[in-house]
């Protein structure tokens, strides 16, 4: 199997779904000629030409409008931010129009909204943000937040043959940093479906994205002390898998939330609530969040290291509970 970055399983998905179907094209801002803000659709132009390889003004709004509007006539569209910071221009036409289009009237909106989020590449406070929960906290869209090269790929194809709108959002410290075998036939990862990303049997960590990187490299230092933790990565917000988050912590009796989004709001109070209502009983100790701080991302190297969740954080966290 061909080895891929987390990008370029990204491109190649993107790729295959605009080569099986004609209703599938892409738009957004220099998309074409320049091949994105990070290179995802470089060369899509030269192959599927400027019909199916728009560069749109920049205006969020009506890219949102203009691939809305597309969906409803039966088309595919997949648009891209140059940041996912930037969606916020676009939030009247996706939580007034994309969002209830089906809760209205019944009509199918199959569009892909998606570019890059998060931090750790000092990006600063309007191109590092990780605004995932505005999206899962409005009802009639999917929010899909990958962790490695596969998940990237068979959930990007998956998310452009959903008949609902996606809020796609990828990692940009993990574009290039990240590589693994990715099949070169047809497949897909069905959306709403968590992974075990590490089975254990102490602790639960309960993650996704970049954080899934950092619960590894801390399940491997711990695995020295005796202390074996199950990683879960989440892959998708909305649909959430409540199954799985369940039959984790039935299985540890402890659970740690990891994210990188900010705290208050997160989606870690979320999970912990659920836990709480489903699964009280199968604890055997408080349920712990790491987060990043309520603050806007730092732009300073030193202050968005103290700003994020850090390595530390979790193995001490974890070296807590194991002995609660």
């Amino acid at each position: 199997m061909p080895v891929l970055t987390y990008l370029e399983a990204i491109r190649q998905g993107i790729s295959e779904e605009m080569e099986r179907d004609p209703a599938v094209f892409c738009l957004g801002e220099d998309i074409g000629i320049y091949g994105g803000a990070f290179k995802i659709t470089e060369g899509f132009i030269d192959r599927f030409g400027p019909e199916r390889v728009i560069d749109t003004p920049i205006a969020e709004s009506a890219i949102v409008g203009a691939a809305f509007g597309a969906s409803l006539t039966g088309m595919r569209p997949v648009a891209e931010f140059q940041f996912m910071d930037f969606i916020a221009c676009a939030m009247n036409q996706i939580s007034n129009m994309v969002a209830k289009t089906h809760y209205l009237w019944g009509a199918p909106a199959p569009l892909v909204l998606r570019g890059p989020s998060g931090g750790n590449v000092h990006g600063g406070p309007f191109h590092s943000q990780n605004p995932e929960m505005w999206f899962v906290h409005n009802p009639g869209l999917k929010v899909v937040c990958p962790a490695t090269p596969y998940d990237a790929k068979g959930l990007i194809k998956a998310s452009i043959r959903d008949n609902n709108p996606v809020i796609f959002f990828e990692h940009k410290y993990l574009y290039r940093r990240i590589k693994e075998e990715v099949p070169a036939e047809d497949y897909v990862v069905p959306l709403g479906k968590a992974r075990v990303a590490r089975q254990g049997r102490d602790i639960s960590v309960i993650t996704y994205a970049a954080m899934v990187h950092m619960a590894i490299e801390a399940a491997e230092l711990l695995a020295k002390e005796g202390i074996d933790l199950e990683i879960i990565d989440l892959r998708t917000l909305a649909p959430l898998d409540r199954d799985a988050i369940a039959t984790t912590v039935r299985k540890t009796n402890k659970a740690i939330i990891l994210h990188e989004d900010s705290r208050t709001g997160g989606i870690g109070g979320e999970i912990a609530a659920i836990i709480n209502e489903e699964s009280f009983d199968d604890l055997d100790g408080p349920i712990v969040r790491i987060t990043a701080l309520d603050t806007p991302v730092p732009f300073s190297p030193p202050q968005e290291e103290h700003f994020l969740p850090s390595l530390r954080d979790v193995v001490e966290k974890a070296r807590w509970l194991k002995a609660y």
